[in-house]
């Protein structure tokens, strides 16, 4: 399904089912259906309205090659929440979608019940600042490394030491980043403002109900990293997934999936000290 905001961005959309509506943020350079295999049934059987969506740069929503902002990804955000009138919602973003959702509480604490913040940080380390501008400066010049190494590249940064260890396994991801294809403007504009400057200070103003996940080999927002995070958000908790990497809803999805129901259903229906 596709809408078309106010300032004529079109934006792809999907929307699942009834009950308490949930929001799917991805990452980087990841389309909705990301959520599609493992998520999306998981909270249905939950008994939630599961609502995915194209981040901006995504193609069919805009490709975004004039650049945008995290504040523009935000506003995308909100123009859906509008259109589909499921004010006050649930989110659950990871990496780049969590930061979106982290900010997002912030602005428009009255559009969210609750987050679910999955590899997620409240700043990033040079490394990684350093990382995301020199893919970003890739694409602008047009250079395309060979398919097998730019898939083996995301295997070792976003995967963990058990599925880099098993070659069935890990042949199956790399077949995967290599069908994928190369990057294009969109996700250059992604790249440029999925590191996060130091938002921690800000973060100490959500209000929003909040629950940080991170992935225990994750070597993009580290547990330390979601740790830091959640120790800024007032009332926040944390949880460390064992045994993945900055992928872990993929790798490790059913640890994650009754994360996520726990978390949203103890929200939809508070009760003192289920969930903590």
């Amino acid at each position: 399904m596709l809408m078309t905001t106010e300032n004529g961005i079109r934006l792809s959309y999907h929307d699942h089912g009834g009950g308490p509506p949930v929001l799917l943020l991805t990452g980087t350079g990841a389309a909705g259906s990301v959520w599609d295999l493992h998520q999306v049934p998981a909270l249905r059987a939950a008994g939630f309205r599961v609502i995915t969506m194209d981040n901006r740069g995504i193609p069919p929503s805009d490709d975004g090659a004039a650049g945008f902002t995290i504040d523009d990804l935000v506003a995308d955000v909100v123009a859906l929440i509008d259109h589909l009138g499921v004010a006050p919602c649930h989110v659950v973003g990871t990496s780049m979608g969590a930061y979106i959702a982290q900010e997002l509480a912030l602005a428009h604490p009255e559009l969210v019940d609750a987050v679910v913040l999955m590899a997620a940080c409240g700043r990033s380390s040079l490394v990684q600042r350093v990382l995301a501008e020199g893919e970003a400066e890739l694409i602008a010049r047009g250079t395309a490394l060979p398919p097998g190494l730019h898939a083996a590249i995301r295997a070792m940064h976003n995967l963990g030491p058990d599925t880099l260890a098993d070659d069935d396994l890990a042949a199956d991801w790399l077949d995967l980043f290599a069908a994928s294809g190369s990057w294009g403007p969109g996700v250059r504009a992604q790249l440029l403002l999925s590191a996060l400057p130091d938002r921690l200070d800000a973060y100490r103003a959500i209000k929003v109900p909040s629950h940080v996940i991170s992935f225990e080999h994750d070597l993009v927002a580290p547990p330390a990293a979601g740790r830091e995070l959640a120790a800024a958000i007032p009332g926040a908790t944390h949880r460390t997934v064992p045994g993945c990497g900055h992928f872990g809803y993929l790798e490790n999805p059913d640890a994650v999936n009754r994360e996520v129901v726990e978390f949203l259903r103890a929200e939809s229906d508070p009760r003192p000290g289920e969930f903590a």
